[in-house]
């Protein structure tokens, strides 16, 4: 079996710590042949690679994983060589009669990351539900300007174990209360296929039974439209569900909304997509944020609707949360509606999504945006007047001339 995470040399245990924290390895994100490899090489029996496996992925929902039953001098080095949890401290804040769940995680190098644990009661045809929405990055460089988290900028790449951590964090919560997590979303803060190895390697531990036991049809992937990255998982051919966030059809307001679309545009992204969905036989989800007047008018929806007439998707419209220092709101409802309405009626199949936890900063990135402090006055006017100058232009059907904040793999700045 190829390892994504070399082995370490003999006594010291697998996996990269992030620069400026611990410098164990988190547990959570090390594969089972890579502990058995540790195991064999600090000197233990092969057959205690199981027992800790067992140990640990029971143990998934407390803190820390109870590793009591295993000996003695094991559970030293397995003190010694890795983190049981890479979450240090975590605030938390509630909303919707407690139905959301925000949590803001702090790492072993100070950095900040978001997750929200959503809650869903059954209904007629459904049943109860919890989703983790989870983060692959600390920021992001994609940089939406309705997004909270594009106001922060990049700051690193989350490892396996760091994003694997957050679904547990989210599985203890629930299991105070006999509850279990039935789904994750990778639509928190980052693009995740910017960080595609960690995420794949986090996808992997997450629907191994051995370890934490979630199907991959109940993990969603999110991308803003990183071409080459649904090319690949094209090639690998996973099963969970591939969702795009789309927020506009057409590209010179695109460009505005979505920054990564100069560099990879609509028509590219949807070819990308559709032969993703041919070769996978799972239908794409196309995320749309609704922004009043600027990506919901009658001409939006139908750009939309030819756009994705006759493919295997499903749209889902969100109104725009409130976010700090954007001169936008959401699209009233009615709006929301109509614009629905047109895209069923050309047999697009769409939901309209409602907000979860406005009061409490839900919204990926508001969170670790308050704690980064307000940015400057001017500088939040000179971003609000140029993002109505660039969306006017855009609705006039002018394109960006700015270049992709983002760059591919091995090009230079």
């Amino acid at each position: 079996m190829t390892s994504l995470v070399p082995i370490a040399p003999p006594g010291t245990a697998p996996g990269t710590a992030e620069p400026g924290s611990d410098p164990r390895a988190g547990l959570s994100g090390v594969r089972l042949d890579e502990v058995g490899a540790w195991l064999a090489s600090a000197g233990q029996p092969p057959y205690r690679a199981r027992q800790l496996a067992d140990a640990f992925w029971r143990g998934h929902a407390r803190v820390p994983a109870d590793l009591r039953g295993l000996p003695a001098a094991l559970q030293a080095a397995v003190g010694e060589s890795f983190v049981l949890d890479t979450l240090i401290e975590t605030e938390l804040q509630l909303s919707d009669g407690g139905l959301t769940e925000k949590a803001l995680h702090t790492l072993a190098d100070g950095s900040l990351i978001e997750s929200v644990l959503m809650h869903y009661p059954a209904r007629a045809g459904h049943r109860e539900r919890h989703t983790a929405c989870i983060s692959s990055q600390v920021g992001c460089a994609v940089g939406c300007p309705f997004c909270a988290t594009g106001e922060l900028g990049f700051g690193r790449d989350l490892s396996t174990a760091e994003i694997v951590d957050q679904v547990r964090w989210a599985a203890r919560r629930l299991s105070s209360d006999g509850r279990r997590l039935t789904n994750v979303v990778f639509m928190g803060m980052g693009e995740p296929l910017l960080n595609l190895d960690r995420v794949l390697e986090a996808v992997s531990a997450l629907a191994d039974a051995a370890r934490f036991g979630l199907g991959a049809r109940h993990i969603t992937v999110s991308t803003s439209g990183v071409v080459p990255g649904i090319r690949r998982l094209t090639a690998l051919g996973p099963q969970f569900t591939l969702a795009v966030s789309l927020h506009a059809a057409r590209d010179p307001l695109r460009d505005v909304l979505v920054p990564l679309n100069r560099r990879w545009p609509v028509a590219e992204v949807l070819a990308a997509a559709r032969d993703h969905a041919a070769s996978t036989g799972r239908r794409i989800s196309y995320e749309y944020t609704m922004i009043g007047g600027v990506n919901d008018t009658a001409a939006d929806a139908e750009a939309l609707a030819v756009l994705l007439r006759g493919d295997l998707a499903h749209v889902n419209l969100i109104p725009m949360n409130p976010v700090a220092h954007t001169p936008w709101t959401a699209s009233p409802m009615p709006v929301i509606e109509a614009f629905a309405a047109r895209l069923r009626d050309a047999g697009v199949p769409v939901t309209i999504r409602r907000n979860r936890g406005q009061e409490i900063g839900a919204a990926c990135g508001q969170l670790a945006a308050e704690h980064a402090g307000e940015p400057p006055v001017a500088a939040v006017a000179r971003r609000r007047e140029r993002l109505v100058t660039a969306s006017a232009a855009a609705i006039r059907g002018e394109r960006s001339v700015d270049p992709s904040p983002v760059r591919e793999s091995g090009e230079e700045a």
